[in-house]
């Protein structure tokens, strides 16, 4: 694609009133952008209607400049790429879905867009320790297994399954709902910069868009639609998450959940997810039978169970958040004795610290 396709496909991104099923009328009618604009304008009005041809007619405002922007973008690094519909390294999955993007920009390994294996790792911004302690080795299992992990770059188990996925060597792919010259959350720059050079950073947005709320629903029908399957670790019963799932259904996309404390609202979406017929999983096996993905499958794969038996401490904590007092009714242990045995349960990744002076048991994904 040549700098001229380029500035045409932009030039049609930033028409007002021209969505993007309007847009893809107009492919189909005059077969690329440029023919759009080649073509005659009477032929536009009988294709979109008049008042949607007028908004073709006019240059927009900030076309020219933003056509600029964006080659300097593209030539400062040989890892970013503009993908149109059409070109062969857009996403297979997403041309399959009802309303896939014009446009991808993408900054990193434009391969990563068309793995075979692609699970969507999604949950709550606001995470238990052990939710995220799953969505990150749940992330890693896959990833040891050659699947690409999915999610949206968000805090809370977006951000533990890029981590999870980065640690297993494997790919991760971040939606995001900004130009990719911003990183939102700013807290993410870092590992945005680490996927970028092991996976890829992908958006249907120009650069400079910012992080408007109509934006993210809207990528989570990317994140949902590129992948084969999205797993959902926590979630609140009205969370984004509980959309991309909604989505991945409508698409006929499988859906799977991790059960988790009946007193955690952060477990109520995934309990109402279960209930409704997405896939319970207990480890990553359950995710690779369901998708008839045994040719990918690790030799060993963790479970989602935490702890582990022989441990007295961590079989009195059970798996629901419990306070300091009830924690020591159950042992009979002294505040010295049982402050040094959690510190180092915490120090080896098996117990996670909650506000109000809570602790809950984390483990294997």
């Amino acid at each position: 694609m040549g700098p001229s396709e380029r500035a045409a496909w932009l030039r049609l991104l930033l028409t007002p009133g021209i969505g993007r099923v309007t847009a893809r009328q107009l492919l189909a009618s005059f077969g690329s952008p440029e023919g759009i604009w080649q073509g005659d304008g009477a032929d536009r009005g009988r294709c979109v209607g008049p008042a949607k041809a007028r908004a073709l007619a006019e240059l927009p405002s900030d076309w020219p400049a933003e056509a600029e922007r964006l080659e300097a973008w593209l030539a400062s690094d040989d890892n970013r790429h503009m993908v149109a519909l059409g070109d062969p390294r857009y996403p297979p999955l997403l041309l399959e879905t009802p309303d896939p993007p014009l446009v991808l920009f993408v900054q990193g390994q434009v391969e990563s867009l068309i793995s075979a294996q692609a699970l969507a790792v999604v949950g709550s911004r606001n995470p238990t320790p052990q939710g995220a302690d799953h969505a990150r080795r749940f992330a890693q299992s896959l990833a040891e297994a050659g699947v690409t992990v999915v999610s949206g770059l968000a805090l809370g188990i977006d951000g533990a399954a890029h981590e999870g996925a980065l640690a297993g060597g494997g790919r991760t792919v971040a939606f995001v709902a900004t130009g990719l010259d911003r990183v939102y959350p700013s807290r993410h720059r870092e590992l945005a910069h680490r996927i970028a050079e092991q996976g890829a950073l992908v958006s249907e947005h120009p650069l400079g868009t910012p992080p408007l709320a109509p934006h993210f629903p809207q990528r989570n029908r990317l994140i949902a639609g590129s992948t084969q399957g999205t797993l959902v670790v926590e979630a609140a019963l009205q969370s984004g998450s509980l959309i991309t799932a909604r989505l991945a259904t409508e698409m006929g996309r499988e859906v799977f959940a991790i059960p988790g404390s009946i007193h955690a609202p952060q477990s109520r979406g995934c309990h109402a997810l279960i209930r409704q017929g997405a896939r319970l999983v207990e480890s990553v096996d359950d995710i690779f039978e369901e998708l008839s993905w045994r040719e990918a499958r690790a030799p060993a794969t963790p479970q989602a169970t935490p702890g582990t038996a022989e441990d007295a401490l961590l079989g009195a904590m059970g798996h629901d958040p419990i306070g300091l007092d009830a924690l020591q009714d159950r042992t009979g242990w002294d505040t010295a004795h049982l402050m040094a045995r959690l510190l180092e349960l915490e120090l080896e990744g098996s117990v996670g610290r909650l506000p109000g002076g809570r602790v809950q048991r984390l483990g294997a994904a």
